[in-house]
């Protein structure tokens, strides 16, 4: 291959690269499909979504700032399943929630951001994690208190953020964060195990070229990443052995996105085959559960 043609292949196959454009590499989502109002009045401004891995059918959300200790479950049509009150938690801003493995080989936890740091006050954050309960996704609503809530108290390594996304990874139980109102957005993580008896420092592990992050996901099977903007969801495919810091390293690609009124939360379906959205109520307009399906893709021969 002369200089030239080897030149011109790079050139091609890097341009295919930073625009997602190679088919082996990009997943397919089909169109939204609007699964439900989420009709409880007191979830006014969903700001975290997650699905439950061990509840069939059932997702996990909470209210932005000015709600109280409570994490809501929800089904899959958007009804209302049980109120939750964390003990011992205090809700000055929660962000984000996230689920997956903690301390106790099989069991399912759920991790509570109170991550919003308006005008970067605050040096000390929070992440409240507590073991998942069981939820039928046929359930009538039922209030309960759950009392074997941890608390993770961090601060950054320099100075103080605003974030609002929160993610989980299955494999090495590793808590990341990602600021909101950087230029770049940072990831920082928090290395597995968390101490619950004194603060930890954040370690810096990744910047992303947007900002304005609101909610993450990681997919119950560890390889893909999720990052949503009020205007966009960011897709990465992690390789084997590879680490989150290594994977958001590359080219995120787009992944379909239909604006909300102020869409602040996204998570993956437990079994990996589409995400929801929901959105904080704005302007009068109810919040609905919404979800992208994962398209199966045929690869040609030729």
């Amino acid at each position: 291959m002369t200089l030239q043609l080897w030149r011109l292949s790079f050139c091609v196959m890097f341009f295919f690269w930073k625009n997602g454009s190679l088919v082996a590499q990009t997943p397919s989502f089909g169109e939204r499909v609007d699964l439900g109002e989420i009709a409880h009045a007191a979830i006014r401004e969903a700001s975290g979504l997650v699905a439950s891995r061990q509840n069939a059918n059932v997702l996990w959300t909470h209210n932005d700032s000015g709600d109280k200790n409570v994490i809501y479950a929800i089904n899959d049509r958007g009804k209302l399943l049980g109120v939750y009150t964390l003990a011992r938690a205090y809700a000055r801003d929660w962000e984000d929630i996230a689920l997956g493995p903690g301390p106790e080989e099989g069991k399912q936890y759920i991790y509570i951001g109170d991550i919003g740091n308006n005008e970067e006050r605050f040096r000390k954050q929070y992440v409240y994690r507590v073991p998942e309960p069981v939820v039928s996704a046929e359930q009538a609503p039922v209030q309960e208190k759950l009392t074997e809530v941890e608390g993770i108290v961090f601060s950054y390594p320099e100075r103080n953020h605003d974030a609002e996304a929160l993610m989980l990874d299955p494999f090495t139980k590793d808590l990341y964060v990602v600021t909101k109102m950087d230029s770049n957005v940072i990831v920082f993580r928090a290395a597995y195990p968390q101490a619950t008896t004194e603060s930890i420092t954040l370690e810096k592990v990744a910047t992303l070229p947007f900002s304005l992050a609101v909610a993450g996901d990681i997919s119950p099977a560890g390889d893909e990443i999720l990052i949503k903007t009020y205007d966009s969801i960011y897709y990465w495919k992690r390789a084997p052995r590879e680490t989150i810091g290594a994977a958001l390293a590359q080219a995120p690609q787009r992944v379909p996105y239909l604006l909300e009124p102020q869409g602040e939360a996204v998570c993956w379906k437990a079994d990996g085959m589409g995400y929801y959205t929901v959105s904080e109520e704005l302007f009068g307009i109810s919040a609905h559960l919404f979800f992208y399906p994962r398209v199966q893709q045929t690869h040609s021969k030729n």
